[in-house]
């Protein structure tokens, strides 16, 4: 079960919308009515959703091409984002259009750049390491091209 494909993607979204849960439950708890702790918590929420699919891209990269990887990554992040902005509001005692619709899409808007940023600096990075699928696949072909003696062609 865990092999398929929709199990990864499922995973990844529930573990998304657990960081959200978890901000959102420490901000209803023990900042209830204080905006700049709120305001905190919100940024850091969103940083560990970034840094979450930074680490997952970059360990993902490394294992498969971006076309294996790359949607699963998408889809699981498109799931957390319809989980955080759609359910994520009954844990804080409202509802997703609660402060009307302004909030609702910049949250859609925030959690969409946070999610893109944090996949592609996971990606650059391996990239810039030389750790990603199409170098080692590269740095592979060269190694068993310098290994193979050179073929002399008579005239």
């Amino acid at each position: 079960m865990r092999q398929q494909r929709w199990f990864r993607i499922t995973a990844l979204a529930l573990g998304l919308f657990a960081i959200n849960a978890v901000a959102r439950l420490v901000i209803r708890f023990a900042f209830d009515g204080e905006d700049d702790a709120q305001s905190i918590a919100t940024i850091v929420m969103f940083l560990a959703i970034g840094l979450t699919l930074a680490v997952l891209a970059f360990v993902r990269s490394q294992r498969e091409k971006p076309a294996g990887w790359l949607p699963d990554v998408a889809f699981g992040a498109l799931g957390g984002m319809a989980l955080t902005v759609l359910v994520g509001p009954f844990l804080s005692g409202d509802g997703p259009f609660a402060n009307g619709a302004g909030d609702f899409f910049s949250q859609v808007w925030i959690y969409g750049a946070c999610a893109i940023v944090g996949i592609l600096l996971g990606y650059w990075t391996a990239v810039v390491l030389g750790r990603d699928y199409r170098s080692r696949a590269l740095k592979a072909f060269t190694e068993a091209r310098k290994a193979r003696p050179r073929r002399v062609v008579g005239r």
